[in-house]
């Protein structure tokens, strides 16, 4: 396995986009928000030093939407953006996401580069090429293809996190893990997020994003095999997507992929044979990782309503992507309603 070309993996971020805004003679643009402008942002002295136009975003999945667009454009509008110019994304999955649409649209596209700054992102969002808002509670309904010209990983910044951020990224690990094979799997089991070994949680995002890159290369467009990567996404999204609508505060992104994980696992054993025991493994280590999430009956049938706007669905039916064994994946799955209920059931039995 490789890493894309355009990734790097690195411990000095900023010599790597001092390289980079060497090289360029336009304006450049960093799109950062609240959390990553005061404790990210000073990490990158080339940045400051080369007068970088600051874009301020609020943070949060709320704001991922196309009002913040048009917040973004009138910014570089503002600040003489033109075809030339270099974009900076500095943040999280919601920046990576929004300020690659951003880029991609402004002047008919213009070159941008990601800074992943927490765990999610650095493995899942930041590579890959998929950019989008979402719109009208849908997640991710508006949207396009394009690879960033850069992807600069550094884990350095993973230290700025909080605890809940820094969990919410395993569960998107736990994913390539499945994915990958057991061998995986046991050695990211063995990783604890409460006294991180930074060395060795590099080498696991390094890892986690070749295997990523395994399935988006194949299928860039995600017509067949990088179906894939969205384990734990249907009954995810649907989680994620609902949480927004209790008054409550919202999951995280890797929060609702837990929850995800567990059901589709469970869809796996009960339609593709996937061993019990195998499945109870993960279903106890993401119990051990993340806070359960509470929901009850009466909710099933809302959630199914969102399923039913996944993209990977055809012919009417709700498409999962599921697994006979750890490294034996199949997509276009189908499920009937019944079977949807008795995966949100057992993930409300394993009291999680």
């Amino acid at each position: 396995m490789n890493l894309p070309a355009n990734v790097v993996c690195t411990n000095d971020a900023d010599r790597q986009l001092k390289e980079i805004l060497d090289a360029h003679e336009g304006n450049v643009f960093v799109l950062v928000d609240d959390n990553t402008e005061p404790y990210c942002l000073p990490m990158l002295p080339s940045l400051l030093g080369r007068r970088a136009i600051v874009v301020r975003i609020k943070s949060g999945e709320e704001h991922k939407n196309i009002n913040t667009l048009q917040e973004i454009w009138t910014q570089m509008c503002n600040g003489g953006g033109d075809r030339k110019s270099l974009f900076i994304n500095l943040g999280g999955g919601v920046i990576g996401d929004m300020g690659g649409l951003a880029a991609s649209l402004f002047k008919r596209g213009i070159k941008f580069v990601n800074v992943p700054t927490t765990l999610l992102a650095q493995v899942d969002a930041s590579c890959g090429g998929k950019l989008a808002v979402d719109f009208n509670g849908l997640k991710n309904e508006i949207g396009l293809f394009r690879n960033p010209d850069k992807v600069i990983i550094c884990t350095e910044f993973l230290k700025t996190l909080p605890k809940r951020q820094l969990i919410s990224g395993m569960a998107e690990i736990a994913k390539h893990a499945i994915l990958s094979g057991e061998e995986y799997f046991h050695e990211l089991s063995n990783f604890n997020p409460d006294k991180p070994n930074w060395q060795v949680l590099s080498a696991l995002v390094e890892k986690s994003v070749m295997i990523k890159n395994e399935f988006a290369g194949a299928d860039p467009t995600e017509k067949g095999v990088r179906k894939m990567l969205n384990l734990g996404h249907t009954i995810g999204h649907a989680i994620e997507s609902y949480s927004f609508t209790t008054g409550k505060e919202p999951l995280l992104h890797g929060e609702a992929v837990a929850v995800g994980l567990v059901c589709e696992i469970f869809l796996s054993n009960k339609l593709l044979k996937f061993p019990i025991q195998k499945m109870m493994n993960i279903v106890q280590y993401l119990s051990e990782m993340f806070t359960p999430y509470k929901f009850g009956y009466d909710q099933y049938d809302a959630l199914i309503a969102l399923m039913n706007h996944d993209k990977k669905n055809s012919g009417g039916e709700i498409s999962f992507s599921l697994m006979s064994d750890f490294g034996q994946y199949h997509y276009d799955q189908h499920c009937t309603t019944d079977d949807i209920y008795q995966a949100l059931s057992f993930y409300q039995q394993m009291n999680l």
